[in-house]
């Protein structure tokens, strides 16, 4: 009895020692060796260094275009500041600056004042943003917090578009649309004067002004939102003192933006405003901006006269304007964000 029992014992040994090696394997095939214990070690280490490589790629990428935007920024600085500076030997500041009457071409005195397209361009400018920040900030309030999915999904793209169109075409519409009925309203000989171009300008510069204060309107944390309404708020309430004020930075931008979009205008300008030399007295008189006055007088001036000094020098005035209202932008933008902190 001894012997039959040791054989079944040995029997049921066996057997599941080899059910345990069909499920696990042998000893041997799970044991690894250290060759691959250190294959996993090496495969690791060289996705590390790999990555560290892409991560130092990205990084030389971004520094080396940060780096060619700022040489380019100064090299075009430089241009204009070299080429303007036989102009201002030849005109004095004062005469430049405060002379109201541009004509180079005069056979008795050649005349370079830029203070009546100063003026022309601050008023397109000023018009621009007069019509263009209330309907701005009015669609981006009503796209991120009162419009409904579908009617966001259409009206988005519709103002990405807008972004798209050539100034040439939107300045020929304002010849061809708006000067008419301009000219109908306000009793005019011609519609083609500084409301056309704010007109124009305003409709170039909401793209800019929908799309960045949406953006910041919906980077505002819900929990603002919540609390307000927690509070007792209405919809209205929440979005004129809760919302619009935390995005204030982004929207503040969002105009800085557009405001140089319009400073910069050259072509819908050019076409819509009627690029009258004399010094303006209100909207409805028809103006000459000194981005228009560079563009009909850079391809016939002979080269290396005053007269071509001077369009450089308008050029370094343009440049010298726009960076100011960048660096009030980035001045307004740091208050608020230190406010915010």
């Amino acid at each position: 009895m001894k012997g039959l029992s040791k054989g079944r014992w040995s029997e049921s040994a066996l057997w599941v020692s080899s059910l345990i090696e069909k499920l696990w394997g042998r000893a041997e095939d799970i044991a690894p060796s250290p060759s691959e214990t250190a294959s996993p070690s090496r495969s690791f280490m060289k996705k590390k260094t790999i990555g560290r490589w892409k991560e130092s790629a990205i990084k030389a990428f971004f520094f080396t275009n940060g780096v060619l935007a700022i040489i380019f920024l100064i090299g075009i600085f430089a241009v204009l500041l070299s080429t303007a500076i036989p102009a201002f030997k030849e005109i004095p500041l004062k005469e430049f600056f405060g002379n109201r009457t541009w004509d180079p071409t005069s056979p008795e005195k050649a005349q370079y004042g830029l203070l009546s397209m100063i003026v022309s361009t601050l008023i397109c400018t000023t018009g621009a943003l007069l019509v263009a920040i209330p309907i701005g900030l009015g669609v981006a309030a009503y796209l991120s917090d009162v419009a409904h999915w579908r009617v966001r999904e259409i009206i988005k793209p519709i103002v990405e578009i807008l972004a798209g169109i050539p100034s040439v075409v939107t300045g020929f519409l304002g010849i061809v649309l708006f000067g008419p009925v301009i000219a109908k309203i306000f009793h005019t000989g011609h519609g083609l004067n500084a409301v056309n171009g704010s007109f124009l300008l305003a409709i170039m510069a909401l793209p800019t002004i929908i799309s960045i204060s949406e953006d910041s309107l919906n980077a505002v944390p819900s929990a603002y939102t919540e609390a307000s309404l927690a509070l007792g708020g209405s919809r209205w309430q929440t979005l004129v003192r809760v919302k619009i004020p935390a995005a204030l930075s982004g929207i503040i931008a969002s105009f800085m933006l557009g405001l140089g979009r319009a400073i910069g205008e050259t072509m819908t300008v050019l076409m819509a405003t009627g690029n009258a030399r004399a010094f303006p007295h209100g909207f409805l008189e028809s103006v000459r901006t000194m981005t228009a006055n560079i563009a009909i007088e850079l391809g016939e001036v002979p080269y290396y006269t005053t007269h071509y000094y001077a369009l450089f020098a308008i050029g370094l005035v343009l440049f010298i304007m726009t960076f100011i209202v960048n660096l009030i932008a980035d001045v307004i933008l740091n208050k608020y964000q230190q406010r915010e902190l």
